[in-house]
């Protein structure tokens, strides 16, 4: 029963690895990067004009034209949308005025990403016009802050090259091992309930050793970690 067990746990992870993992496993030759970790918004009001800072993790060209035509779609009353995104991929960077003075909108949007060393990212700025004119300087300020609050919204975080791993462990020892992968700043990717409670996370390569070192400690060595791949994830 017990070694049914652990195959049905092995299974389940090595599923999540080949859907989830495989195709990333190219860029592992490449360091760790800095991104957004989700979809966000933020806002301001800037001498009565409202200003809208929209930020999402992209990958492709593709995947930000379709943003930045989201968000255009969705404020098609708006004075300007203003772009920029970079992409890790062949360091790709584009940006957008839309209609604001050449330089005081798309540039001042894309430095802000730049300054973070964020990459795989779009940012698209909203404009409604409130009637007073800003000047160079003033939108050059409005824009920068647009880009930064909707950067912060969407939770800046680090990728790096990680290894996935599973464990079986009996249900009496699962709250202590959520206790050592967070200790050890893994990230669970899936946890199975069946006989045993089977837990795949990702974590630093170099953690690997030291986390095993003291699962063994922990359990009196009844637990082993079983690498099941690799992938860019979460730190």
């Amino acid at each position: 029963m017990i070694k049914a067990t652990v195959y049905r746990c092995l299974f389940c992870s090595l599923l999540i690895y080949y859907f989830n993992v495989q195709s990333v496993l190219p860029g592992l030759v490449m360091k760790e990067y800095k991104t957004v970790e989700y979809e966000n918004s933020d806002e301001f009001i800037e001498k009565k004009s409202k200003f809208i800072g929209y930020v999402k993790p992209v990958e492709t060209q593709e995947e930000a034209a379709a943003f930045i035509s989201g968000i255009k779609s969705k404020h098609w009353d708006a004075t300007h949308n203003v772009y920029a995104y970079v992409l890790k991929e062949n360091n790709i960077q584009r940006y957008s005025d839309d209609g604001e003075p050449s330089g005081t909108a798309g540039v001042p949007v894309l430095d802000v990403i730049l300054k973070n060393g964020l990459v795989n990212v779009c940012v698209v700025v909203t404009r409604y016009f409130g009637g007073t004119l800003l000047g160079a300087g003033g939108l050059v300020r409005a824009y920068s802050h647009g880009s930064k609050i909707a950067v912060e919204s969407g939770n800046m975080i680090t990728m790096a090259p990680c290894k996935i791993f599973s464990v079986s462990v009996e249900y009496s020892f699962y709250e202590r091992m959520n206790i050592l992968l967070s200790d050890f700043g893994a990230n669970i990717e899936n946890t199975d309930f069946s006989d045993n409670v089977c837990i795949t996370f990702s974590i630093r390569q170099e953690r690997k050793d030291a986390l095993q070192k003291k699962l063994t400690d922990l359990s009196n060595g009844a637990y082993l970690l079983k690498e099941i791949g690799e992938k860019f994830a979460k730190v």
